[in-house]
């Protein structure tokens, strides 16, 4: 598997312990932001946020899916916008089912 400390789930429930800002490999260039997450087997992750903007701080409640980003090594999952403590994406009008926001 290429998630294996979700143990086969689909997706596991987390504490972020912290929030961070990593850097993309080359050639790209951004401030992607990620966090640190002891998930509820006690494995702890770095896990992707995606979307503009976002309410994850410390010891926030997220929902964690399995899905790595291309350019941040060693990040292998994502959170899951608009469950548990991380809202969705606000404004948003596209594409809304995968950032977890409500019909305007």
């Amino acid at each position: 598997s290429k998630v294996p400390d979700l143990d086969q789930c689909p997706q596991k429930k987390g504490v972020v312990l912290r929030v961070m800002i990593l850097k993309p490999k080359k050639p790209n260039s951004a401030q992607r932001k990620a966090c640190r997450v002891r998930l509820s087997n006690g494995k702890v992750v770095t896990a992707y946020i995606g979307g503009e903007g976002h309410n994850a701080q410390e010891h926030s409640v997220v929902l964690v899916r399995g899905g790595r980003v291309q350019d941040l090594p060693g990040v292998k999952y994502h959170t899951i916008r608009g469950a548990l403590d991380l809202g969705g994406v606000p404004n948003r009008t596209t594409g809304r089912s995968k950032y977890g926001t409500k019909k305007p």
